[in-house]
């Protein structure tokens, strides 16, 4: 759509609600999504998609209102492409990490919790561009009242999420629900970035939710494999093995992700090269430097 205030092209999202529903399902899923809403609204960051408005069209509708991208999203270029260089993929990895160290650095800190290539959008459908994450539908707000710095926080929605891209802690099953941290949005991180180098997932690539659940993939992947082919650096390796650490204890968290050895060297050398996606991320750098210095 076109928005005549702004004098700027928007996407417009129709949420429709069951008609069969009963009143109180429709006035919890309008709650959630309000609640979504408010969390999305107030961020500000270039490599995340704005959310400019809301509101209901009527009892059984309403509409979100966001800034409008041309590209597709990493999923549909990797069902094209298969996979990308491990330059493009570095490139999507450090800008994704510039995202969370501004979700963790805001007041209250915020954990996306469904961080996959289909909520990741390639600005302008390459693998070399800029890239903004959407879809806070699932996020978790580390507010004082449910989080603590030692345990975490509970998770309240367990069974939610995508299986592919959660750690193991998400699918522990106990008397009290299990603890989580920003280092889920980690775990995505080296899920997401494996995906990207090998054309599959790390753990349950060719099974449903379903058998993931049913079979505990995931709570059986305490050590990640990588196939001879293609070559992928040792670097990228170690990267990838220190975000997917089995024990949320041994996994580093998102300041640490964004300290990594694997990607600083890159940053600083992307902020002297005249190439679209170093241009992407020495100002994303600049960016969050200055979100949090505000």
């Amino acid at each position: 759509a076109f928005d005549l205030t702004e004098q700027r092209y928007v996407a417009v999202k129709i949420h429709q609600l069951n008609k069969n529903w009963r009143d109180e399902k429709k006035e919890n899923y309008h709650k959630h999504a309000c609640r979504e809403y408010r969390i999305h609204k107030e961020l500000d960051h270039p490599r995340i998609v704005k959310l400019y408005d809301y509101f209901s069209l009527d009892t059984d509708s309403f509409c979100t209102v966001l800034e409008y991208c041309e590209g597709n999203d990493l999923d549909f270029y990797l069902k094209q492409h298969k996979l990308m260089s491990e330059k493009e993929a570095r490139s999507i990895i450090m800008q994704i990490v510039n995202a969370l160290k501004y979700l963790n650095e805001i007041k209250p800190p915020i954990i996306h919790y469904d961080l996959k290539p289909g909520n990741i959008l390639l600005v302008n459908g390459t693998a070399c561009g800029e890239i903004k994450i959407t879809d806070f539908g699932l996020s978790k707000i580390m507010d004082d009242d449910s989080y603590n710095s030692v345990d975490g926080m509970e998770l309240t929605s367990q069974g939610a999420g995508t299986y592919w891209y959660l750690p193991p802690e998400c699918f522990v099953v106990g008397k009290e629900p299990p603890k989580i941290s920003n280092k889920v949005d980690v775990w995505s991180v080296g899920v997401i970035f494996y995906q990207c180098l090998y054309g599959r997932k790390p753990f349950g690539h060719n099974q449903s939710q379903q058998d993931i659940l049913q079979e505990n993939t995931i709570l059986k992947a305490t050590e990640v494999q990588f196939p001879p082919k293609p070559v992928v650096t040792p670097e990228a390796k170690a990267f990838i093995r220190r975000c997917l650490a089995y024990r949320k204890e041994d996994r580093i968290d998102v300041q640490q992700l964004a300290c990594d050895p694997y990607l600083l060297p890159h940053i600083r050398k992307s902020v002297s090269t005249s190439s679209p996606a170093g241009a992407a991320i020495a100002s994303t750098s600049g960016a969050s430097n200055n979100s949090s210095s505000n």
